[in-house]
Parts: C-alpha cells; sequence; structure tokens
C-alpha cells in the first residue's frame, strides 16, 4: 500500500465528519482555527483597540489630536505579546494547553502580570463575537 493510496478507507481514517451546525471535527475534536482565521481575529483585535482609544480619547478635554494609539505584536513561543507604546497590554494564547494550571484555548487573551509574562487567568478570546473584555489599556479586571 502506497502513501498515496486513495481507497476510501485510508482517506476517511481520520474520521473527518460535520456535526449539528456544519461545524468541522475530527476524531471527534474540533480543530484549531485556521492560521487566516488568526491573523484576521488578531488584526479586529488591534483594530478594536484603537477604537477604543479613539472614543476615550474624543471625550477627554486634554487630547493631543492622536486618535490611534502605537501598538506592536512580538510573538513568542506560547504567547503573542501586545505591547501599547512602552508597556504590555496583553498576551494572546498560540494554541491550546495549560498555563499555570489553568486550561486554555487558541485565541485567549490574558491580563500581563509582567513584562515576560501572563496573568493566570483568561480575561476573553479573540474569536468570541463580543470584543468587551478590554479597553484600550489592556484587558479587564475579573
Amino acid at each position: 500500500m502506497g502513501l498515496c493510496n486513495n481507497d476510501r478507507n485510508s482517506f476517511n481514517r481520520f474520521n473527518i465528519s460535520r456535526n449539528k451546525g456544519d461545524k468541522l471535527m475530527i476524531n471527534g475534536i474540533k480543530p484549531n482555527p485556521m492560521i487566516g482565521d488568526f491573523d484576521k481575529a488578531m488584526d479586529r483585535l488591534v483594530e478594536n483597540i484603537h477604537k477604543n482609544y479613539a472614543g476615550w480619547s474624543g471625550r477627554v478635554e486634554y487630547t493631543s489630536g492622536i486618535e490611534r494609539v502605537n501598538i506592536t505584536i512580538r510573538p513568542g513561543r506560547k504567547f503573542i505579546k501586545i505591547i501599547r507604546d512602552n508597556s504590555v497590554w496583553g498576551f494572546v494564547a498560540k494554541d491550546d494547553g495549560m498555563h499555570k494550571g489553568v486550561p486554555m484555548k487558541t485565541g485567549d487573551v490574558l491580563k500581563a502580570a509582567g513584562w515576560a509574562s501572563p496573568a493566570k487567568h483568561t480575561r476573553g478570546n479573540i474569536f468570541d463575537g463580543k470584543q468587551n473584555y478590554f479597553s484600550w489599556t489592556g484587558p479587564n479586571y475579573l
């Protein structure tokens, strides 16, 4: 049997199926979002941070006229660090796993515990429809 066998049994060895609601499942497990989806969700998060800042700066009487905050993204081994100006805004989980004994999913947003590490609990997820778990200063407290 070769690697390119088109036999029906070898093709379906991963048990790819769709469940109710038309969501893709592989061996009964929902796969991680595609990389393109992750990039779009990260772009949406950064844009929402800018929108929140613009809304805040429009209400303050002493504004410098700047409507966008400086955001830098630095990928790491387990997390993506989001830096606002010279401070850490928060972290985004790159993969499913455990962090300080708490399970996390891909796209979970964590508050910064310091410059190099996130806090223990998640504050939200970049794939959620509601993006109300943060402000331009960082993820909200629990």
